[in-house]
């Protein structure tokens, strides 16, 4: 009996060790063929992954790869300066690793990881995953790129909240290195190290942030840069003086106006409004008049030609 007890045990033990196993991501889906996730495509199939990436339709798909190619042969002049065809095969190689779908639905079956890069709408995001959860594989693992929606959600949407967290790139995905790996509550540790495991093949750096409000880099970018705007409508410093100062005296590369203009004052705007409308009472969140006049006159930074500058 006590021998039965002991096979019984290693068994166990042996079935728990296994089930803990990380899970080596190969095969990657990402949904959406915008600026972030035509990037994660791109870095993830250099990086020698099967990538399918996803979108409503052929014409989107078509600008997407043609983005990635434009991309990847700059890289490849750059990078392979004094070997050309090394230069084109590293292309024709990644490009091979690339394919794309219409049907999130018909390649989630196959794949390892999910990772969804498209609006920043907590609604549309929900029924992507609860649509998505029902065709993809029991060890798939599903992750979004949001910069500021919350990520337990999303995963509340899906019946895998053990195999869900946020993965969030920053743009241009090909250049930045860091990615914040987001834990909800219920992220397996398992999934958790999975996803690390992975940005570091993709050669990125990967950090790890709770399920708050921005997580790093944002919760923290955000409030100064409404701050600086806070201390414009004051008059106590010029827009162009704040920019030099904090360029200068800070050593940051841009000014946070000239930031503002660069990353889209909307996108700005409704990270704010969202974290407003979450936590009403937190002084950090409250809207700017300026950036809200600016917004609602079309003037959205630098894609506009005109927000807090003017561009030629």
């Amino acid at each position: 009996m006590a021998f039965v007890t002991r096979q019984f045990v290693r068994s166990m033990s042996s079935s728990s060790a296994a089930s803990a196993k990380k899970i080596l991501i190969k095969h990657v889906t990402v949904i959406g063929g915008g600026l972030m996730g035509a990037g994660i495509a791109q870095v993830a199939a250099a990086t020698g992954h099967t990538v399918v990436l996803v979108d409503q339709t052929d014409d989107i798909l078509a600008k997407s790869k043609k983005g990635i190619e434009d991309s990847l042969r700059r890289m490849a002049k750059k990078k392979f300066t004094e070997n050309p065809k090394a230069g084109d095969e590293f292309v024709e190689k990644t490009l091979s690793c690339l394919s794309t779908s219409t049907d999130a639905a018909s390649v989630v079956h196959s794949t390892d990881l999910v990772v969804e890069a498209i609006v920043e709408n907590l609604k549309v995001k929900n029924e992507l995953f609860q649509r998505l959860d029902k065709f993809a594989a029991e060890h798939t693992i599903f992750a979004s790129n949001t910069s500021s929606l919350q990520i337990t959600s999303m995963a509340n949407a899906t019946t895998r909240q053990d195999r869900f967290a946020g993965l969030h790139f920053f743009n241009p995905v090909p250049m930045m290195k860091l990615v914040e790996v987001i834990k909800t509550p219920m992220t397996s540790q398992k999934t958790f190290e999975s996803l690390v495991d992975f940005c570091k093949t993709l050669g990125k750096h990967p950090v790890s942030c709770k399920d708050t409000p921005g997580f790093i880099v944002n919760r923290l970018l955000v409030p100064y840069l409404i701050e600086a705007i806070r201390l414009h409508e004051r008059g106590d410093a010029s827009k162009e003086d704040i920019d030099t100062a904090m360029k200068l005296g800070a050593g940051y590369p841009m000014g946070p106006f000239e930031l503002l203009d660069y990353v889209g004052l909307d996108t700005t705007k409704f990270i704010l409004d969202g974290w407003h409308e979450m936590d009403p009472a937190n002084p950090l969140f409250q809207p700017s008049p300026s950036m809200n006049n600016l917004v609602a006159q079309k003037k959205l930074g630098r894609k506009t030609g005109e927000g807090f500058y003017k561009y030629k």
